[in-house]
């Protein structure tokens, strides 16, 4: 299947954002409209990070076991996932790239490595699903970014 790209552009430094996106469990915040019931393991930031979060959808549970991969502080972030029962291993890759003022270009991939054969089937609608999803957790990702207390004691 063709990956999943999602983007989003914030205020933010570059640094600030990459600092946020390297802790693996602060994932949870911005992605629990459809992965519940995290679980972190290993070192809290940077590659070996791992999660165990459940896959919100109807029907029997869908575990996913995910696993920072690589890291090139403060521009990517790799993590990959393995769910299905094994069928389905992906990649996302997180990239951030510096804009003038000050801002950040947030730009998130999905891409399937395996996939069980009923999502290969549906693919259109699988890529959907998983766009709409990962272009909701880019936009609360930036509102989390925007409430974050600076170092002053103030507020962004």
């Amino acid at each position: 299947m063709k990956p999943v790209r999602s983007t989003i552009t914030v205020p933010q430094p570059r640094g600030q954002v990459y600092e946020l996106l390297d802790v693996l469990g602060a994932h949870e915040a911005f992605t629990d409209h459809f992965l519940v019931d995290w679980d972190t393991s290993g070192p809290r930031s940077g590659v070996g990070a791992r999660a165990r979060m459940r896959v919100k959808r109807p029907g029997p549970p869908d575990w996913l076991d995910m696993e920072v991969i690589a890291a090139e502080p403060p521009r990517t972030n790799v993590e990959e996932s393995v769910s299905a029962k094994g069928r389905r291993r992906t990649r996302g890759t997180y990239v951030l790239d510096e804009l003038p003022g000050g801002r950040t270009r947030i730009s998130f991939e999905l891409a399937w490595l395996e996939a069980p054969l009923s999502e290969r089937l549906a693919a259109p609608l699988t890529r959907w699903v998983v766009r709409r999803n990962n272009d909701r957790s880019l936009r609360r990702l930036a509102e989390q970014l925007g409430a974050r207390p600076r170092t002053d004691g103030g507020v962004r």
